[in-house]
């Protein structure tokens, strides 16, 4: 039997990018029509993504970047971790900070693809911001607490919620009783599985109709195309490095001169890389303003991707030019349980975009955002 891989021509490639981004569109279009909250009905403050079975990023439709450029890929990395057998109609609830999801306030469904023979083809993830998460204070934005304790929210490391498609109410009594507005968290929680199950139907649809061996060739294709574009965006740039600073005001439980954010940018155009150095920054802080993995990371993808050629397609095989080196226990970079990472989505990320975008206009004229 011929084991040589599928090659797909420009064309193919171009359809099957396209159909998986119109399953994302679908599953973003679910939690608009059947979010029970304002926060999704109109903020439309959610995201939907597609990834491969090796927890890779592969298609989004419009959705927010702080939510899905990375984090996607950690959290379904913890889904797999702590449920090492997936089977089809598995769910799992995450919001958890610490394992990869970007705020609390961002609860998250995860649901593998599994075919007809039992193999873990895709995952797919709704993101929706809660109206409420169970906090010490009603709000999902608890910027001066000094622990996830005094925050409050009740965290779901990758928390089963859905077993052969019936959903597992204990989990929902819980959450029932502890948010403030249950009927509105219930109402987003289901469209949040509809969501997920629109994604999956789809999926097993495009499998059956394209092949499953298509689909592989398509991803590992796609991915080597996206790398390419990356690789010329990047040749564009003036090789070497930049540093820039952004500063936040303080707030009770930080320094009383704010908290100053660096970014260092190095191109390497031969290598075609750029890496962003956030290791020169504080310890993590006694406050909520700490930004988790997922936010540290996306916040630093945006500012390269606001400094490049916007046509670069977003997903794994572009960020493999994208080399971060992250602090652990650092007010941005790799925060440690039990610190609060309530605001993550905000603040300080945005001070990781400004300083990243800054750094690389550092570089030459005409470039950074």
């Amino acid at each position: 039997m011929d084991a040589t891989p599928k090659q797909l021509d420009g064309a193919q490639l171009a359809i099957l990018a396209n159909r998986f981004e119109g399953i994302s569109a679908k599953m973003g279009n679910t939690l608009l029509r059947t979010g029970r909250s304002g926060v999704l009905n109109r903020a439309k403050d959610f995201s939907c993504c597609i990834l491969t079975a090796g927890h890779e990023l592969l298609a989004v439709a419009e959705s927010l970047p702080i939510h899905v450029l990375s984090g996607p890929d950690i959290m379904a990395r913890s889904m797999a971790e702590f449920h090492p057998v997936l089977r089809r109609g598995d769910a799992f609830l995450h919001n958890s900070p610490y394992h990869g999801c970007s705020h609390p306030a961002d609860h998250t469904i995860i649901m593998p693809v599994i075919d007809d023979d039992g193999v873990h083809r895709f995952t797919v993830l709704a993101k929706a911001h809660q109206a409420d998460i169970g906090n010490s204070i009603p709000t999902t934005y608890h910027g001066t607490a000094r622990d996830v304790y005094e925050e409050g929210a009740l965290i779901f490391p990758a928390v089963q919620v859905l077993k052969d498609y019936r959903t597992i109410e204990d989990v929902v009594r819980m959450c029932r009783m502890r948010i403030r507005v249950p009927e509105q968290w219930h109402g987003d929680f289901l469209a949040m599985i509809g969501a997920a199950l629109i994604g999956e139907r789809e999926l097993l649809a495009l499998g059956r109709e394209s092949g499953w061996d298509t689909l592989d060739a398509f991803t590992g294709q796609w991915f080597d195309y996206s790398e390419k574009r990356m690789i010329d965006a990047i040749r564009e740039i003036p090789a070497g490095s930049g540093t820039a600073q952004s500063t936040h005001d303080a707030i009770p439980g930080t320094p009383p001169e704010g908290i100053c954010i660096t970014s260092t940018v190095t191109v390497d155009t031969g290598a075609a890389t750029i890496d962003v150095d956030l290791t020169d920054n504080p310890d993590q802080m006694a406050c909520g303003l700490n930004v988790s993995e997922a936010c540290t990371r996306t916040g630093a993808y945006i500012g390269v991707f606001n400094s490049i050629d916007h046509t670069v397609p977003k997903n794994a095989g572009a960020l493999r030019r994208i080399r971060l080196h992250l602090k652990e226990g650092g007010v941005v970079g790799i925060p440690r349980h039990p610190i609060s990472c309530s605001a993550a989505t905000t603040n300080l990320a945005d001070r990781v975009t400004s300083a990243t975008q800054r750094a690389m206009a550092e570089l030459g004229d005409g470039f950074g955002m």
